[in-house]
């Protein structure tokens, strides 16, 4: 992990497991995946079997944090119709969140900086968002790409601008989550990289070496807080996109 930033986002398989085409490895991706969705569905079967508290909990505060917020995103978004799509969005949220903040742990892999992972996820929301307009509206959702009063020789040039913007949507969706966390990490490994190199060196680079150290605590602080942000960034796009389906917008 020393001589490339870049070697901390490969995909290394522990066990190599093959049948036919199909590569079914057990890989560093894989387990921070499980872990991630273990971690939310441990933590709700803990609450279901205990309960809830009237004096609360580190881990009952945090998941009221997780539901006050998810459930203000769904209803200043959408609305009080938007309600019933709340487990999925918080599912996202919260899974999102969590791969965002464990990966910045030392020696653990991040899931969301890999663009195959982030385009899963914005196609789930992307075919959800489909699936409700098309049931909503039925063919009606194709006004969708011609806005309203538009006149004739204008239409043939608006219509393929909004179907090309329609399908980039969950591309847009993918990359930002992927091109922020890629490039944080990337930072951060370039950093230590630099102090761990000129504390080698010895001599008065031995003491300057805490210069980036101190520059590496500082961008530690911000990539938390670009975690946090992209994960709230993603669930209210997916909320803008679920609203727009619903108002036909």
């Amino acid at each position: 992990m020393f001589f490339s930033p870049l070697e901390q986002f490969q995909i290394l398989p522990f066990v190599n497991l093959g049948i036919g085409l199909f590569d079914l490895s057990i890989t560093n991706a894989m387990i921070t995946t499980i872990f991630s969705l273990g971690f939310i569905l441990f933590v709700y079967y803990c609450l279901s079997v205990f309960g809830l508290s009237c004096f609360p909990s580190r881990w009952q505060l945090f998941l009221e944090g997780l539901y006050l917020t998810t459930a203000g995103l769904i209803w200043d978004s959408i609305g009080p119709h938007g309600q019933k799509y709340f487990p999925f969005i918080f599912m996202v949220f919260s899974f999102i969140l969590i791969s965002n903040v464990s990966g910045l742990v030392p020696y653990s892999f991040t899931i969301t900086s890999h663009l195959i992972q982030t385009m899963v996820l914005a196609l789930g929301v992307f075919i959800g968002v489909v699936l409700i307009c098309g049931s909503t509206h039925g063919f009606h959702m194709l006004s969708l790409f011609l806005p309203g009063g538009t006149s004739l020789p204008l239409a043939f040039l608006l219509v393929p601008i909004e179907i090309v913007s329609y399908i980039f949507k969950p591309l847009s969706l993918a990359v930002r989550l992927f091109a922020n966390m890629m490039a944080g990490h990337t930072l951060l490994k370039v950093i230590a990289g630099f102090a761990w190199a000129m504390m080698g060196s010895g001599g008065l680079l031995l003491i300057a070496h805490v210069v980036p150290l101190l520059v590496l605590i500082i961008l530690f602080g911000l990539e938390l807080a670009v975690a946090l942000i992209q994960a709230y960034v993603f669930t209210i796009l997916s909320c803008i996109y679920i609203n727009d389906a619903i108002v036909l917008h």
